[in-house]
């Protein structure tokens, strides 16, 4: 008689949520928990109308695919002047690079929540990753 071999938990959307560091909500839906060891991934939210804190990741880049809500990301690379860095505006069904140590800041621009799953490589090592910025590019956060 052959047996399932055990099988790693699978990550739901109805899974607890918390605080980003940047201020958006989190839920992690791939990561350590589910025997990820090379990369995680998480949905990010940022409610209507919100600007989050601007920070920058020492060691992990991100994938970011934005699934609902429009909005503004500011990316910063290192040694650039932040003032010369213009915002791009996103929607449903794009997606962009958070490269690390890049400064980064986003916002909801509309009356919907801006959503995205966020891919993050190595897998997200914890809260201490995501350090103040000195600055953003879109103003004072409200989260």
């Amino acid at each position: 008689m052959t047996t399932d071999p055990e099988q790693p938990p699978i990550g739901r959307l109805s899974d607890a949520t918390y605080e980003a560091p940047d201020g958006s909500e989190i839920r992690l839906l791939a990561g350590e928990p589910q025997s990820a060891t090379a990369a995680s991934l998480c949905e990010a939210t940022l409610r209507p109308h919100a600007t989050s804190r601007p920070v920058w990741h020492e060691r992990v880049e991100e994938i970011w695919f934005f699934l609902e809500g429009e909005g503004e990301v500011w990316r910063c690379p290192p040694e650039t002047d932040p003032t010369s860095v213009k915002p791009v505006a996103v929607k449903p069904g794009d997606a962009l690079v958070i490269p690390p140590r890049w400064y980064f800041q986003f916002r909801s621009t509309t009356d919907r929540p801006l959503r995205f799953l966020c891919y993050t490589a190595p897998p997200w090592p914890g809260p201490d990753e995501a350090r103040p910025a000195p600055h953003g590019g879109l103003g004072p956060p409200t989260v």
